[in-house]
């Protein structure tokens, strides 16, 4: 008989990984980041716990959508009041908040529970190539 282990919190480790988003497309980017923000690379992996590593996004002025997704993709949001609706083209979303284009799309891949939101706070992203965690001694992660 084979027992269950759930893993303590002395047992998770953490590792800090870059990715760099130069050329890459959009979704598959963020399902990738997602899978080691949730931990599922690790073999302690447990859905109930948050057993992922940190995630550093460089260069995400340069992310890609492929076909004519780029001209059709708009990002909703809404003030709350009637007629707040806005419909911003991804774009402008770009070329404005770069950051907030990948973070929107791990986002959606992740949780909508308190789990999610801890595993959100792993993530860093940043518009260029310089980040201010070479500290934490990122690996590389290729896509």
């Amino acid at each position: 008989m084979t027992t269950t282990i759930t893993p303590r919190k002395e047992d998770i480790h953490r590792s800090w990984w870059v990715v760099d988003a130069d050329g890459k497309p959009l979704g598959r980017l963020a399902t990738e980041v997602a899978r080691i923000l949730r931990g599922k690379h690790k073999p302690i992996y447990t859905p109930h716990l948050d057993t992922g590593d940190h995630v550093i996004v460089v260069n995400a002025s340069k992310v890609v959508l492929t076909g004519r997704k780029a001209e059709q993709k708009t990002y909703f949001r809404h003030s709350g009041y009637m007629g707040g609706d806005k419909h911003i083209p991804f774009k402008k979303m770009l070329e404005r908040f770069p950051d907030r284009v990948i973070e929107l799309a791990v986002k959606g891949m992740l949780p909508k529970n308190k789990l999610g939101r801890s595993m959100r706070r792993k993530l860093r992203v940043y518009p260029d190539a310089v980040h201010p965690h070479q500290a934490q001694g990122p690996r590389p992660l290729e896509i």
